[in-house]
Formats: C-alpha cells, structure tokens, sequence
C-alpha cells in the first residue's frame, strides 16, 4: 500500500479506522471553531486567531484531498481524476469556506458583508465528516421519488387553497396573492405566525382544512425517512457484521 493509499484511507470518512475517526473528530472540532466569530457582532482578536489557524487547516485537508482525487474517482485515468476534482462538490464547499478569509477578499467585499456570510458555508463541511448526515442523505436519495411527489402535492395544495382564500377573502388582511401564498403556507407547515388571518366564517373553515392537511403532508415524509433511515442502518450494521466476521 503506498503512502498515498494510506493518506486517502485516514481522510476518507469511511474509512473505520482510529487515525481516521481522529482526523474526523479534529476537523469538525475546527469547524466549529471557525464558525464560533460568527454568533458574535463584534470581532475580538482572538476570534482573528480561530480563523488564521482554522483556514490553514482547511487549506491543508485540501490539499492532501487533492492530492488522493484518483482513489476518489477511481474510474477516472489519474489525470482526470485531479482535473475534476476541484469541480466536485464537496471540493467547491471546501474551497468557498476558505476563500472569504483571503485578506485581499476581505478588503473588496468588507462593504458588503459578504465574506462574513459566505464563511457559513463552512456548515456544510460537516456533511463529509458526520456519518450520521451522510447516512441521512442517502435516505433523501433513495426516498426522492416519494418525497418529490409529497413536495409537489404540498405545492399544489398551497396554490389552490391560496387561490381560494384570496377570492373568499376580501379584507386588508390579503392585499395580494402573495399575502395569500404566504397564509398558505404557514398554515400547511402549522406554522401560523398570526399576522396574516381570514375574518369570514368560510375562511376560517378553509383555514381548518388546511391546517389539519398540514399535519397529514408533514407526518407522510417525516414516516418515509424514519422507515429509510431504520433500513440504512440496518444494512449498514449487517455489512460491518460481515467485515468482522
């Protein structure tokens, strides 16, 4: 095995290794680190301190990922595989977390805050090193046929009931359609902030419906991934069952 073979095997997540579970746990320590100035208005010099040695960290798995792109891609020629690989996504993510501490990125978009906001892109960082996550988005992926059609249904819904409401209604309440989409909505997630309510007996009924659909379109998806997630983890406790064995 060469050395590279072994650098990928400690970076990789799934990889169950010791030195590769420590290499997880440090790097998600950093990321928390990173994001810690951001719940913060004022900036303190410390907060300096935990980005400088954040970035250097997240510059150097980058590197060393990079640097193994042909054991990511491996049905890729070598070549390819270090060509691609900067356009992959979780590389993108990687590179987008690092860039706004650039000082010269700093200094051209301090006026618009932008580096402040594209540094919270450093939350989708966790999604490589938590196996949790990763477990839950290939229950997304294999559930996305029945979620899409839970999605477009709860679409659907909201147009209609919106479209209703805003002919029942004919109070300030719902100035426009959009006060309308946005009542719908809230009432199908059960949200209901209160600042936008019927005050006719037929929109209030409507509003009954839609909150009781609401409650039936958010415990659909919700039982499908549960039921996923259950089935992830059993075929996953299965495949480590047999590489004991």
């Amino acid at each position: 095995m060469t050395w590279r073979k072994k650098l990928f095997d400690i970076i990789e997540t799934e990889s169950r290794s010791f030195s590769s579970k420590t290499y997880d746990m440090c790097m998600l320590f950093f990321i928390i680190i990173s994001l810690v100035p951001l719940a913060f208005r004022e900036q303190y010099e410390l907060f300096y301190w935990f980005d400088y040695i954040s970035v250097s960290i997240f510059i150097i798995d980058y590197l060393l990922r990079w640097l193994t792109a042909d054991y990511k891609l491996p049905n890729r020629p070598k070549w390819q595989a270090f060509l691609l690989y900067p356009f992959t996504v979780f590389a993108i993510i990687d590179l987008l977390s690092i860039l706004p501490s650039f000082l010269v990125l700093n200094k051209a978009l301090k006026m618009f805050r932008i580096t402040r906001l594209a540094k919270i892109l450093r939350v989708f960082k966790f999604i490589r090193y938590s196996k949790n996550v990763q477990i839950l988005f290939r229950v997304l992926r294999r559930e996305s046929r029945i979620l899409l059609t839970v999605f477009w249904l709860a679409v659907v819904y909201i147009f209609m009931t919106a479209l209703i409401m805003f002919n029942v209604e004919e109070s300030d309440m719902f100035a426009d359609f959009f006060d309308a989409l946005y009542w719908a909505t809230t009432t199908l997630t059960t949200v209901g902030y209160g600042d936008i309510c019927p005050t006719t007996d037929v929109g209030r009924v409507i509003s009954m419906l839609s909150a009781i659909m609401g409650v039936a379109v958010i415990a659909l998806p919700s039982g499908v991934i549960t039921a996923s997630y259950l089935d992830e983890l059993r075929e996953m406790k299965e495949k480590e069952d047999i590489l004991d064995s």
